[in-house]
């Protein structure tokens, strides 16, 4: 457990004793790695389903049998590895040591040397299970190790965001570049070339964020995993964030599960997916520096509750949207894009201090290994409640009809905003609890 906070500690967004800037060349160095960390996520939700059943033709019910098992084991072990990584002296080492079995298992995962139905799904269940480990012990310490650098609140803030912007240009070519690397290919041929592309981006930005900084941290003293995130559990205001961040998580995920539902039956505008997802993200990256400054000048908990008034007012006209409202679309895409930069920047900045408020960078992994197990919930959850409501309200995929393309409308953006708008009320009460804890 950390030590007991004293009795003039400051709020959790602003914690005493800055250290000193790392400078731009620094922070980017750190954060050169969430490019291959954002680029291997896409390619596993969006595409690994359809390349086993369209290319391979494995059953639809059995790859979904498996990928459930393996994202539930994968979710539950989020935490357990953060508060086992908190026994080791150095964060660089275990993302060393990830780093080249998260290349080898995608570059197994997507050329699988086996056929057959049976032989499929075990040799896809193996690599996954490789990926999933690798990917999740590299993701949880890069994140703790990006808030253990600094103990100055706005220098965290710059730290998550210049990670964050790096992360979304790993989206950006995780989205293009396998239909580029395909050519007339296809899938089939994209992917595994895509695969072994990510294992030389994995090596290359390894290199560089090696090189950054690293906090010397005391190893904590060995002791049951569980106890690490039962330390986790039992913080209060940290509890209060998780609050904030499952509602706000859960908004952002139910837009991003029905999007080509939405621009193919409420826009009728198949085919235009890929600029407006591309207009969304850059909308994000440029408004990084935007929610930085304003977080710095008045707080971060002030400039991610503006950040959600914006993508509520932004994003709720999508509700009102049809047939060949393209160019309306897209500015919703752009305004509330650029309230994404906040919602990229801002949460991890802020569970850094939640973390460190004490005088102690205690315990982090396991916090963050919380933090990337309701991340990967906010994601199951948002498909549990978007697809099964719509289905109760009659649409269905491909559908024209206008009850069930409104019904459509209103989950995809209205259910969103109701969400973003309890989101707001609960980081509410969490900087009021902050403030009281001070």
């Amino acid at each position: 457990m950390v030590a007991p906070a004293a009795a003039s500690a400051p709020p959790a967004d602003r914690v005493a004793a800055p250290g000193p800037g790392l400078g731009a060349a620094r922070r980017v160095a750190y954060g050169a790695f969430a490019i291959p960390l954002a680029m291997g996520a896409l390619p596993l939700y969006v595409h690994l389903p359809k390349f086993y059943g369209e290319v391979f033709g494995v059953s639809l019910a059995a790859l979904g049998v498996l990928l459930l098992a393996l994202r539930a084991f994968d979710a539950i072990l989020d935490p357990l590895l953060g508060a086992w990584s908190d026994r080791g002296s150095s964060r660089k080492r275990l993302i060393a040591w990830s780093a080249p079995v998260l290349a080898f298992g995608m570059i197994a995962l997507f050329s699988p040397q086996v056929r057959g139905e049976g032989p499929l799904l075990a040799w896809m269940g193996a690599a996954l299970a490789i990926v999933y480990l690798a990917y999740s012990l590299a993701t949880i310490n890069h994140n703790a190790w990006g808030a253990e650098l600094s103990s100055d609140p706005d220098e965290r803030t710059r730290i998550t965001a210049t990670r964050e912007g790096l992360a979304l240009a790993g989206v950006v070519a995780a989205s293009v570049l396998p239909g580029i690397l395909g050519a007339g290919g296809g899938e089939a041929a994209g992917l595994p070339r895509f695969a072994w592309l990510f294992a030389a981006i994995v090596a290359a930005c390894l290199a560089v964020t090696l090189a950054a900084p690293q906090v010397p941290r005391a190893a904590e003293p060995p002791r049951p995993v569980v106890a690490g995130v039962a330390d986790a559990l039992s913080d209060g205001l940290f509890r209060r964030l998780l609050v904030v961040f499952a509602l706000n998580g859960i908004a952002a995920a139910i837009p991003a599960t029905l999007f080509l539902f939405y621009v193919a039956d409420v826009l009728q505008a198949e085919g235009r997916q890929g600029w407006l997802l591309a207009l969304y993200f850059v909308a994000g990256a440029a408004g990084l520096p935007m929610w930085t400054a304003l977080a710095a000048r008045a707080g971060k908990t002030a400039a991610w509750a503006a950040s959600m008034v914006v993508a509520v007012i932004a994003f709720v006209w999508a509700a009102l949207l049809g047939p060949g409202d393209v160019v309306a679309f897209a500015i919703v895409c752009a305004m509330s894009g650029a309230a994404l930069g906040a919602d990229l920047a801002l949460p991890p900045s802020i569970l850094a201090d939640v973390i460190g408020r004490r005088g102690t960078m205690r315990s982090t992994g396991a916090y963050f290994g919380v933090w990337t197990l309701a991340t990967k919930l906010n994601l199951a959850l948002a498909a549990g409640i978007a697809l099964p409501l719509l289905d109760a309200l009659g649409y269905a995929p491909g559908s024209r009809d206008g009850d069930a393309t409104v019904a459509l409308a209103i989950v995809y953006a209205a259910v969103p905003c109701l969400l973003k708008l309890g989101a707001l009320a609960a980081l509410f009460s969490f900087s009021a609890a902050s403030r009281r804890a001070a």
